[in-house]
């Protein structure tokens, strides 16, 4: 095979073994529920989760809904009413979905249980704000360009959401809270996946006031009002099962290398910094290895940030693989991907970016300037130029990104 049909397989293999069918299971198999279920699932994940959680219940669920992003509904439900919202950025149908979770969930009694399944996105889709909505959109959309990693992001959004950072728990009390969650954040921290709505919260208003100084947020008064208002510091009606995670995307990434006769080294499943930098160091690492007589597989999982300072399209995946084509151009035997294991990489409609040692050489020859793209934020129309976008659609699960160097194999 060559090099992009190797990467096409070891990506659709890993993002398959990451589904969350498996593990929402093994969290519900055999558990009790002492009186009624309601069922909330959140995030871009939340359709495949509650099609497992409800097909597992059945007429063990009084009441349930799903709010995902749009575009990730797959079908009907039965029993669920489904909601499909703004993401990256809330909007008002998150909004709405969010009020019909209020209303589903409140006057619940001790014997009864509210089903969480969570999965990354939920910041956005589960939202009823403190503020003004257009105030909180602007928010947002300023921590995403400013280079803010998820978590300094989530300390932020908590403090100005009715909802985030434990206060959906309190709303459920006295029913108990049961978390099944699907980890999109390094670290699987329980209080960061969708910004914790019931989970209690270990961060402070003072961090989230240095967060807004450090990046010169503009906010208004009520806003910096909701920053003086601390969260629950206790939840002691939640339980919280973490049921799958980005280290589970490498160790199926690995084993599909190992398998297309790759060795795989996993440098880090907690990948964190700029997107550019990180693409630059995986070139660096395909020059250093480049005459490796054994097919090589490097493996990182994580979430790389963007700093936008263009006006162009793009995400932090697609970025990253931009970023290594200058330092692959001419390898004959390296190549390169970098997805979001959910199927979405920025507003695009791409999951991410394949590059390999041709792409810096097609994209001169169509007239694009690789630096430029790059200094544009435009990764999009650059990879689509030279065929280097890579679709997969809605995958079902969400456990951050994957980038694979890949280093002899199809090319020796």
């Amino acid at each position: 095979m060559e090099l992009r049909q190797v990467a096409e397989q070891i990506l659709q293999e890993a993002i398959r073994a990451a589904l969350p069918d498996a593990a929402v299971r093994r969290a519900l198999q055999g558990r009790r529920f002492p009186g009624r279920v309601f069922l909330l699932a959140v995030g871009k994940a939340a359709w495949q989760m509650a099609a497992t959680a409800s097909a597992l219940l059945g007429e063990a669920v009084a009441e349930g809904m799903v709010i995902t992003k749009y575009g990730h509904v797959r079908g009907a439900l039965p029993g669920l009413r489904l909601f499909e919202a703004g993401h990256p950025v809330p909007d008002e149908n998150s909004v709405a979905a969010t009020e019909a979770a209020l209303a589903m969930t409140a006057g619940l009694c001790a014997e009864d249980t509210v089903l969480l399944l969570l999965s990354g996105g939920g910041s956005a889709l589960f939202e009823k704000p403190l503020i003004s909505l257009a105030e909180l959109q602007c928010a947002t959309d300023a921590l995403l360009r400013s280079g803010a990693d998820i978590v300094e992001m989530n300390t932020v959004r908590k403090r100005l959401s009715a909802v985030k950072g434990g206060r959906f728990a309190a709303h459920c009390l006295p029913a108990r809270v049961l978390v099944v969650a699907l980890s999109d954040v390094l670290g699987d921290p329980p209080d960061m996946i969708a910004s914790g709505p019931a989970c209690a919260d270990p961060s402070s208003c003072a961090e989230a006031r240095q967060i807004v100084a450090r990046y010169a947020l503009r906010l208004s008064k009520e806003a910096r009002a909701c920053l003086t208002v601390e969260t629950p510091k206790s939840a002691e009606n939640v339980e919280t099962v973490i049921c799958g995670s980005v280290r589970q995307l490498c160790r199926a990434a690995a084993e599909s290398c190992r398998k297309l006769g790759f060795r795989p080294i996993v440098l880090t499943d907690r990948l964190c910094c700029n997107a550019d930098d990180a693409g630059r160091f995986f070139a660096s690492i395909a020059q250093t290895h480049d005459a490796s007589a054994e097919p090589l597989a490097f493996i990182a999982g994580g979430e790389t940030v963007v700093t936008v300072r263009g006006s162009g399209k793009g995400g932090r995946n697609q970025e990253l693989a931009l970023a290594a084509a200058a330092g692959l151009a001419g390898l004959a035997n390296a190549g390169l991907f970098s997805i979001g294991s959910d199927g979405t990489d920025g507003p695009t409609d791409a999951a991410g970016g394949y590059v390999d040692g041709d792409t810096a050489r097609l994209l001169a020859q169509r007239g694009i300037s690789l630096r430029a793209a790059l200094d544009n934020n435009d990764a999009y129309p650059a990879l689509d130029a030279c065929g280097g976008l890579i679709r997969t659609g809605p995958t079902g699960t969400n456990v951050n990104d994957l980038t694979v160097l890949l280093i002899g194999g199809a090319g020796k």
